[in-house]
């Protein structure tokens, strides 16, 4: 349409300028008319070069928001293992005393062995087979005798005694070994997982920063180009008004008034043209924000609907926390573990559960895994038994909190989750 309008302008000029007998004038008007045009075109440019700009601005805060989110979760986990190797350094010296109590435990059951085969051999030396029946029968008189029962007595008593001590002392190191060696396994375990949870979130961020790096970079390439077409149109301008100042300087009437229609309608032009590349810059801005604020507004309807969807708006802008999820900022920042996840996800439908996989596991109703219904929870043995939960969606799938990419949606068939799902459902 600019175009047809530039050519009928531009015939206008030749006609006019023809009729007057002015060649160099019709040449100049042609000129400006050309300028105009390309100006035209420069404008469409800049309006593209500053919707990509808008564009990268907002792609840029958004991967500053998830980098901000990574970043306190590298921040809190770094603790949470710290905490952790100081627990198992803690534990290892307790493990190193109980060695010691240990050790004198096995040196006190040592000597009472050694006191029973004394007695032993000294029942041999005196007769071989000699029991308490022939020490009290061979007495020589009802003293001796009286006496011979005493000393029996109180020997077995004594021999009772320390079998009763030698089983009371094992029985009592067996329990602290074992309590000990689960707790340090325990603590073991946990600390794997937090460094693997640390390794995928040291490399997303690294991932985030490449990206913001490329951004940013795009970004001066975007104002650069910009900055490039402005200072071309500026110049365009500058001969445009030359031209113009030199066709007003001719002091032909006609001419004048000629001129001067032409360069309105040549300015009308391309304003509407620049006016309708703005608006299809700000409809490209306009639709890109509608759709970000589409996809991530979440409409809660109550009940186990709205436990189920209410997580997906985290989905793709979440990062695994351990402990997290149990303020106002974690949650507005997405950061969550998985129990405390579940416990927002089911607040969002009116329910009030706890916030751990010990509580959750034995809150609600425990039903078959052939009879599992959307909203059930669904229980996983990771650094511990029933280490991990989530919320079952139907056709085979669970949403939760996973500690390598945050809250996202995955198999029960997938091959890890598989392995460790260990079969506890639980209806709320």
């Amino acid at each position: 349409m600019l175009k047809k309008k530039l050519v009928v302008l531009n015939t206008t000029i030749m006609l006019g300028l023809g009729s007057l007998g002015i060649p160099a004038i019709s040449a100049k008007a042609e000129t400006s008319a050309s300028i105009a045009s390309e100006r035209t075109a420069l404008q469409d440019k800049i309006s593209d070069a500053e919707y990509k700009i808008i564009e990268a601005q907002e792609k840029l805060a958004d991967l500053n928001a998830q980098i901000k989110r990574v970043d306190s979760a590298v921040e809190d986990n770094k603790e949470q293992i710290e905490k952790t190797e100081k627990d198992i350094k803690s534990t290892k010296e307790e493990i190193a005393s109980l060695e010691k109590e240990i050790k004198d435990l096995q040196n006190r059951i040592e000597q009472r062995n050694e006191i029973l085969k004394e007695r032993a051999r000294t029942y041999q030396e005196n007769g071989g087979s000699v029991d308490y029946i022939d020490v009290l029968l061979g007495s020589a008189s009802f003293k001796e005798f009286v006496d011979r029962v005493g000393a029996v007595a109180t020997i077995m008593e004594a021999d009772k005694d320390l079998i009763q001590s030698n089983e009371a002392d094992k029985q009592d190191l067996e329990k602290k070994q074992s309590s000990v060696e689960e707790k340090l396994s325990g603590l073991k375990d946990m600390q794997l997982d937090l460094e693997e949870m640390q390794k995928q979130n040291l490399a997303k961020q690294e991932e985030n920063e490449k990206a913001k790096a490329e951004l940013e970079e795009k970004q001066k390439e975007n104002e650069a180009a910009k900055a490039e077409l402005e200072k071309e149109d500026n110049s365009l301008a500058a001969k445009e008004e030359e031209i113009k100042k030199m066709i007003k300087e001719k002091k032909q009437e006609d001419l004048d008034n000629l001129i001067s229609t032409t360069t309105q309608a040549t300015s009308s032009s391309s304003s509407d043209s620049s006016s309708n590349s703005s608006s299809s810059s700000s409809a490209k801005k306009s639709t890109s924000t509608a759709k970000k604020s589409s996809s991530s507004e979440q409409k809660a309807t109550g009940g186990k609907s709205a436990v189920i969807t209410a997580g997906y708006k985290y989905i793709g802008n979440s990062t695994y926390k351990f402990g997290g999820g149990r303020t106002a900022s974690d949650i507005a920042n997405g950061l969550f573990d998985c129990s405390a996840f579940v416990s927002w996800a089911y607040s969002q439908g009116g329910y009030s559960i706890p916030a751990s996989t010990d509580a959750l596991k034995n809150y609600g109703t425990q039903v078959s895994y052939s009879d599992i219904q959307p909203g059930d929870l669904v229980f996983f043995d990771t650094y511990k038994k029933d280490g991990h939960v989530g919320i079952y969606i139907g056709g085979g799938k669970f949403i939760g909190s996973q500690s390598s990419n945050g809250v996202e949606i995955v198999s029960m068939s997938n091959s890890y989750w598989k392995s460790v799902f260990n079969g506890r459902v639980v209806r709320i």
